[in-house]
Order: C-alpha cells, then sequence, then structure tokens
C-alpha cells in the first residue's frame, strides 16, 4: 500500500493538490488544478490516475473544488496517512513545520494581518480538509520558517522599535520551504555536506526573492515584512521608497489602498512593459522590437544582479550562484543578463550548458570560473517530507 500524503497549497481563486507516497518523494503519484474558482468557467484538471478534466458549476467556490477532487481521486486517498499545508506566513511563532492542533490554528488566526492575503486562504484549506478527513493529522509548513535563523541586525528595520515589539514590525523572509529544498539539493550535487555550503539561490518567477545560505541556514534574504519587497517580480514592485505612497496621494490623488493595489497587482515587469507579467511574453516581445519589453527585462536583471551582489555580503565566499522557479530554471538569456550585470565578479556561462539549462549536476558556468548552476525546485516534496516526518514523530504543537 502506498499510504500516500496529500500536499495542497490554497490560492485565492485555485487550489493546486499533490498525492506522494514516502517511497517517491521526488514524484507525485498524482498532481491536480482547480482554478479560476469564484469566476464563470472554474474547472478541475488532474494528471496522473485518473486523467480528468472537469467544468465546476459556475461560481465554484473552494469547498466545491475540494470536494470535487476528493470525489475523483477517491480511489487512492482511502489509506491517506496525512495532509501537508503550504502556510505563507508563521511570523515569530512557528519555527519550523507544525502539527497541527485547534491551539496551532488559533495562533495560524492571529497571524493573518501579516499576509492578509494568502494566511486566510491557507487558513481555508486546513478548515475544508479537516471537515472532509477529521481524522487525518494535518501538518502547515512555512514560507518564512527558514529565515528565522536570520541574526537581529539582518532582520531589524530602523524604525521605532515598538513597531517590532508590538506590531511584529520585521524582515520575515519568503520562499523558504523553496530554498530549503534547492539547498539540500545543491549541495548534493556538489557532493559535500550541507553545512560546508554557501550559496546564493535566487527563486525567479512570478514571485522573485534571492536567499543566502550557510551552512545549511539562511543568513539573509530579499523580502521583508511581506513579500511584496525586494527584487522586481511579475505584477508587484519590489522595494520602493516608502515616501511613494505620500507622494502618490499629494500629486494624483491616490489614496493608501490604491497605491497598495497598484504596487502588488499592477507593478513589476507588467507596469514597466504595459505588456505583460510573464516573461516569456516580455522576451518574445523584446525580439519583435518592443522597447517597452527591454525596459523592463532591463529593469528586472539589474535588481536582481544588485541584490545577489549585496546578499554575498553575508557569506564567507560563494561556493555556487544558483538559480531555480519558472524563470531562474528555463530563462537562459535572463540567467545570462543578471550575472552580466554583477560587475565584481566575473561570471562565464556556457552558451551550450545555459542553453540546455546546466549538465546533469545543473552546471551552467565554465571549468575554473565562479560556479553557476540551474537546481529546479519542489516545493510540494519538500512539504510533503515534513508532512512524513511530523506524523511519524507525533510532536504536536504546544
Amino acid at each position: 500500500m502506498a499510504e500516500p500524503v496529500l500536499v495542497i497549497n490554497c490560492g485565492s481563486s485555485s487550489i493546486k493538490f499533490g498525492l506522494f507516497a514516502r517511497a517517491e518523494l521526488d514524484t507525485p503519484m498524482l498532481t491536480a488544478l482547480a482554478e479560476r474558482l469564484g469566476e464563470e468557467f472554474p474547472h478541475l484538471i488532474i494528471h496522473g490516475d485518473p486523467e480528468l478534466r472537469k467544468d465546476l458549476p459556475a461560481g465554484a467556490d473552494h469547498r466545491t473544488a475540494l470536494q470535487a477532487f476528493m470525489d475523483a481521486a477517491a480511489h487512492v486517498l482511502h489509506d491517506l496517512q496525512g495532509i501537508g499545508h503550504r502556510v505563507v506566513h508563521g511570523g515569530e511563532l512557528f519555527h519550523d513545520s507544525v502539527l497541527l492542533n485547534d491551539n496551532a490554528i488559533e495562533q495560524l488566526e492571529s497571524l493573518s494581518s501579516l499576509a492578509p492575503l494568502h494566511n486566510p486562504r491557507n487558513l481555508l484549506g486546513i478548515r475544508l480538509t479537516h471537515e472532509l478527513f477529521p481524522d487525518t493529522p494535518q501538518v502547515a509548513v512555512f514560507d518564512t520558517s527558514f529565515h528565522q535563523t536570520m541574526d537581529p541586525q539582518v532582520y531589524l528595520y530602523a524604525v521605532p522599535y515598538q513597531w517590532y515589539e508590538q506590531s511584529d514590525v520585521r524582515r520575515y523572509g519568503f520562499h523558504g520551504t523553496s530554498y530549503r529544498y534547492v539547498a539540500a539539493e545543491t549541495a548534493r550535487r556538489l557532493q559535500k555536506p550541507l553545512s560546508d555550503c554557501n550559496l546564493l539561490i535566487t527563486h525567479l518567477g512570478n514571485g522573485c526573492s534571492a536567499c543566502a545560505i550557510r551552512a545549511g541556514r539562511s543568513v539573509d534574504t530579499s523580502m521583508g515584512l511581506t513579500p511584496m519587497d525586494g527584487l522586481v517580480m511579475g505584477s508587484r514592485s519590489g522595494s520602493v521608497d516608502p515616501g511613494l505612497a505620500d507622494h502618490m496621494h499629494r500629486h494624483d490623488g491616490l489614496d493608501y489602498q490604491q497605491v497598495m493595489t497598484d504596487l502588488n497587482q499592477h507593478s513589476g515587469l507588467l507596469g514597466l512593459s504595459g505588456i505583460s507579467n510573464d516573461m516569456r511574453s516580455l522576451l518574445e516581445a523584446e525580439a519583435a522590437g518592443h522597447t517597452e519589453a527591454s525596459r523592463a527585462i532591463n529593469v528586472f536583471c539589474f535588481r536582481a544582479a544588485r541584490e545577489l551582489a549585496a546578499l554575498s555580503c553575508s557569506l564567507p565566499s560563494i561556493d555556487a550562484v544558483v538559480f531555480t522557479g519558472g524563470i531562474g530554471e528555463h530563462a537562459a538569456v535572463i540567467r545570462q543578463r543578471i550575472l552580466a550585470q554583477w560587475r565584481s565578479i566575473r561570471f562565464c556561462l556556457s552558451d551550450d550548458l545555459n542553453a540546455r539549462h546546466g549538465d546533469d549536476n545543473g552546471r551552467i558556468s565554465l571549468p575554473g570560473t565562479p560556479l553557476v548552476m540551474v537546481v529546479p525546485t519542489h516545493e510540494e516534496s519538500m512539504i510533503a517530507q515534513d508532512t512524513f516526518r511530523l506524523i511519524s514523530t507525533g510532536a504536536r504543537y504546544e
């Protein structure tokens, strides 16, 4: 019997599913996506056994989608051992993944103000699966917990200290589950203990960040209190001057909420180009001569290079610069353009290896030059690992 665990990532208008057996954590038994929830044409797609595309009723909510998945996959869920949930923000309360109980869920609810766009949806997934599987252990895996090893000099903002004491204002960092997986996989490929590795990893997708990892521990990262900070992203601005909101209010009459909406949804690659938040579309547009696309790509690459160079100050040396995420894994020209902007280190990529997204170990740099690698991330596998680990120990949150 497979005795699998189910991994769930519950978003604002979608739910991603992955079913994993303990013996095959890198290859899910099946995956599924319910998307466009709350819209006119929602649907569920399952890859595996069964292969299925199912249209859901117009306006179908998360509960309807979850039930549709459970019905379609019932034959492989009957011996389910646990359910692992991606949770974006764990604040300072959760330094590791946790086996959920009523106390842990209550603490999670108290953190919703730190990630109002994400945590409430993550909690919804937890509640719905608990209703459907009341006797099945559930685990929360946090994007932020990996970065709880940062020192105060790294995570504190230079604002009144009572903001931190009273309102939890500090840098938390995100994409931690991705960094945990990629760091361990990079060490394996380098045939070195993770404790001996100094790594700079950048996760480039619709959301983008970078992280300095020393001896397997996050020592610095680009994102801050929220996932808006740091690098230029698909539709998020990344770091901006805090005075920007006041300027736009006085100059254009925008209220605070409109500024925040624009910074979250209408900025980044989309805002700079006016074309798309998708790097693939922008590269096509640039090739067709659209200067707006070039403008967005150039800012994206420069900001990524500058952030990586800044993060290198937190490491005694650099064993490898590692690219991951949708853009990081698949956009060879973006990797090349980012490293070309980092002028203090002479990176030399192999055109052939970069075009092939790395050799068998992920290397894309020439021998004898600073090591650059492409290592695909697998956040769902990491969540599955944590779920198996915690349901085996049975250690619940106190």
